[in-house]
């Protein structure tokens, strides 16, 4: 081969990072972003080499391509979350130096930050797909509504109305600190050892809300647990049936969360919402499939490229 197939190959393949983080962030889940990324290099190696060489920009047509990949699969992905059995709930992962198993190639290496975190990824999850990929494109990625026009098939004045629609969407509240977050998920799993109802019950927000996906192949209460003391009770609860519990403290899509583990295996992950000094939303992932990156070998790490 000569050098010039082989740096249009290599400029292909640097794309995938790239492809991986978009999909993740637009899907909420590592299969189907892996899925997606998949059919859009498929899409680019069923043309011919003369059809991919008139290609101006070949990362632009891969970012559309996989653009309008997830946007198919956030239609239909609307029709099957009708039919999943109970609360859905965005794929957590863990920090990279977390990963279960072998490291991933770098290529398909997620970027933590904040655009990856479970109460943004929840908030996507209530947009349109229009609105998603929108938002996701011009304030995550950087694109213009000018090309994301070209990638939806309407006018940037119509993105741009997509887009602020979603923001919207979005609570707009001050951040906290990570050192303020990282100390009250500890205390919250000091005062959930102990028992310590008191302490569970001032560390949340009075009208906090509890969420958990089981998927229909773990036991988790079907609807959410709204309230500070319902949601403690529900907590001291499962610490009294489930004594074999050891909960760690891990980096959750990049902010401080907690695992809870039997006999060195994960069976829950959870993800926090901290508004202030109170956590206002509990996230609790049981579902077997969406754990496999805490689980099991060979994960993708999500990072915005």
């Amino acid at each position: 081969m000569t050098d010039r197939p082989d740096a249009g190959l290599r400029a292909i393949v640097s794309e995938r990072r790239h492809l991986i983080n978009l999909a993740y962030r637009l899907l909420g889940s590592v299969a189907e972003a892996e899925d997606a990324v998949q059919e859009t290099y498929a899409r680019w190696y069923a043309m011919s080499r003369r059809q991919q060489e008139a290609i101006a920009s070949p990362g632009a047509w891969l970012t559309t391509v996989a653009s309008r990949v997830c946007l198919d699969v956030l239609g239909s992905a609307r029709a099957r979350r009708e039919r999943y059995v109970g609360e859905w709930i965005p794929e957590p992962l863990p920090d990279h130096t977390e990963w279960a198993g072998a490291v991933a190639d770098p290529a398909d290496r997620v970027t933590l930050d904040e655009s990856v975190s479970m109460a943004f990824l929840v908030a996507l999850e209530a947009m349109t797909p229009a609105q998603r990929v929108s938002l996701v494109l011009h304030d995550v990625f950087r694109y213009s509504f000018a090309e994301i026009a070209g990638i939806t098939g309407r006018t940037p004045a119509a993105c741009r109305q997509l887009a602020s629609s979603a923001r919207r969407r979005v609570r707009d509240t001050p951040a906290t600190p990570p050192a303020r977050r990282a100390r009250l998920v500890r205390e919250f799993r000091l005062a959930w050892e102990a028992g310590d109802i008191d302490a569970l019950v001032s560390l949340l927000d009075p009208d906090a809300v509890a969420i958990a996906d089981g998927g229909g192949l773990a036991s988790v209460i079907s609807r959410p647990n709204t309230g500070a003391e319902r949601i403690v009770a529900s907590l001291v609860h499962i610490e009294d049936r489930l004594r074999t519990l050891t909960f760690l403290e891990r980096t959750v899509n990049g902010e401080p969360g907690l695992i809870a583990q039997v006999n060195g295996v994960t069976v829950t992950v959870y993800s926090f919402d901290v508004v202030g000094d109170r956590i206002t939303r509990i996230w609790a992932v049981r579902n077997p499939e969406k754990l496999r990156q805490w689980t099991t070998g060979s994960p993708v790490d999500v990072a915005r490229s």
